[in-house]
């Protein structure tokens, strides 16, 4: 079967997964302190998680036919509609960036104007961490990455529709805009994910943390691709994906889990070897305050894809590969969640700090930070929270799958695709 069927059964129980996760945020606020800081960080986590995994999978459909990855064509389907995300995500992005204009959150250090006069470091850094390049910022880029994915997805199915033509006239194009995306999503990625995430810590930096937050993201979308392969063959349809094709995303994923482990040992070790406070302290409040996370995070990530993916026949097997996916894909899950929460944690406890008229340096150097569901780790109700956004994410993902054949038959590189063998 070539066309995908999103029947009611399956919008049943992704709609009840979004109602699950609806509940767990509107629990989450009304039982939460005077910021709404656990419901603002889980809002926060989910929304930059699967936008970015949208984004990353337009990411990988444009090196992928850049490159000439014929392999992928099979696949190439699942990628657009998981890069077609980035409307909705778009949409939840604004509502975090609206809540700094109208200080509905206390998420973002910078976003206080007078913290901001009397810190030299972050009035330094005024120029770019301000609400207008945040909103502003979101908007223009966001939009651009959701542009080319809509022109992709265009040229893709009229080519479906249309057939190749003489002189593939449908493919060039297609090849055009993922060679112009490409550039585009290098730079412009770096922005948005320095604004979303590493401004949370204010005063600290890292040149390392672009490459490792798409390591991340990519490591998610692989994960889920592989599930979403798994699940589409055992319903019936995708009957040309091989046990080749499946080999060929292991070793995606056992690959960029050792390159996201480089990543993560060399970001710690040269800040920590520097000793500079102003670096070290991002690590030493994750350290001294969610050391079972800091170091689960770093033994899930990078100990469970390499020693199982290690062999060559167990990226092959439909059961090993999904165990491998779900693993690492709840393991970046883990690994924004702790990008996110320590930082706004403590910008919180300022805020409630500086309205009660108390000091700032014990809370703003994280000393003796209590143990909390919710920050410390992840309590049910961000469990619940993330299979929302899942639900979310795979109802619009399926509603785009319904749309066109899941096989790209007019495809140019279609046959090496059918033909594909790994030797």
């Amino acid at each position: 079967m070539d066309q995908f069927v999103f029947d009611t059964k399956k919008r049943w129980v992704l709609g009840g997964g979004m109602i699950l996760g609806l509940l767990c945020l509107l629990i989450t606020f009304f039982t939460d302190d005077q910021f709404h800081t656990r419901f603002w960080t889980n809002f926060l986590h989910n929304s930059v998680f699967f936008t970015g995994i949208a984004f990353i999978s337009l990411f990988i459909l444009s090196a992928f036919t850049t490159a000439l990855a014929g392999w992928s064509t099979l696949i190439k389907r699942i990628w657009e509609a998981y890069s077609l995300f980035m409307i909705p995500g778009l949409i939840l992005m604004l509502v975090i960036a609206a809540g700094v204009w109208g200080h509905w959150h206390h998420l973002y250090h910078w976003a206080d104007e007078a913290a901001v006069k009397a810190d030299r470091i972050m009035l330094g850094k005024s120029s770019f961490l301000n609400k207008n390049w945040y909103a502003f910022g979101t908007l223009i880029i966001v939009g651009a990455w959701i542009f080319f994915a809509m022109r992709i997805r265009k040229y893709s199915t009229e080519e479906d529709k249309n057939g190749p033509g003489t002189d593939f006239s449908y493919h060039r194009k297609i090849r055009i805009f993922s060679v112009i995306f490409l550039p585009l999503a290098g730079f412009s990625s770096a922005a948005m994910i320095w604004q979303w995430i590493m401004s949370l810590d204010a005063h600290w930096y890292s040149t390392l943390f672009a490459w490792y937050t798409g390591a991340s993201w990519f490591l998610s979308a692989m994960s889920l691709t592989i599930l979403t392969v798994i699940y589409l063959r055992g319903q019936g349809y995708l009957q040309h994906v091989t046990a080749d094709h499946l080999h060929d995303l292991g070793k995606y994923l056992f690959g960029i889990s050792v390159f996201w482990t480089y990543l993560w040992f060399s970001q710690y070790m040269l800040i920590w070897y520097a000793n500079i406070g102003e670096e070290t302290i991002y690590f030493r409040e994750r350290m001294d305050n969610y050391k079972p996370l800091f170091f689960l995070n770093l033994a899930i990530n990078f100990l469970v894809p390499f020693f199982i993916f290690m062999r060559n026949d167990t990226k092959r097997k439909v059961g090993s590969a999904a165990f491998v996916a779900i693993v690492v894909f709840i393991g970046h899950w883990l690994d924004f969640f702790l990008m996110i929460k320590p930082g706004a944690r403590i910008t919180a406890m300022e805020a409630a700090a500086h309205s009660a008229g108390g000091a700032h340096d014990a809370v703003a150097h994280g000393a003796g930070m209590p143990f909390a569901i919710g920050f410390s780790f992840p309590g049910l109700l961000e469990i619940g929270t993330m299979i929302g956004f899942l639900s979310f994410f795979f109802y619009m993902v399926f509603t785009r799958l319904a749309q066109a054949s899941l096989t790209p038959k007019n495809d140019p590189y279609i046959e090496e695709s059918l033909h594909h063998q790994v030797v």
